[in-house]
């Protein structure tokens, strides 16, 4: 089993940057896939970016390739999402998830955290 807790959220200008935290325990981390997903107010929970156990491959939505960068250490059990040229539209609470195989379809994904909130402003 995984716990997974997320942090780095906060409010930056639209063209900023962040960077969130998804800090894992367990000593099964670097088994899982991890994938990072976001949620706005009244909108579906959707996919933004998801590597492999291993770190070798990832995959990104469209809305975010070129400005997101997911990267893993398991050394350190953790998850990282480097957020570049932040929109006001990436506005939405952001969760780390675990997954057994490579997916980036929510409800496959095992664990959740419980989301850091990152605003984007105008």
């Amino acid at each position: 089993q995984v716990q997974l807790v997320e942090s780095g959220g906060g409010l930056v200008q639209a063209g900023g940057s962040l960077r969130l935290s998804c800090a894992a325990s367990g000593r099964t981390f670097s088994t899982y896939a991890m994938g990072w997903f976001r949620q706005a107010p009244g909108k579906e929970r959707e996919f933004v970016a998801v590597i492999s156990w291993s770190g070798d491959t990832t995959s990104y939505a469209d809305s975010v390739k070129g400005r997101f960068a997911i990267s893993r250490d398991n050394t350190k059990n953790a998850l990282y999402l480097q957020m570049n040229s932040l929109k006001p539209e990436d506005t939405a609470v952001y969760y780390c998830a675990a997954n057994s195989g490579l997916q980036t379809i929510a409800r496959y994904f095992q664990y959740w955290g419980q989301g850091t909130q990152v605003t984007v402003s105008s």
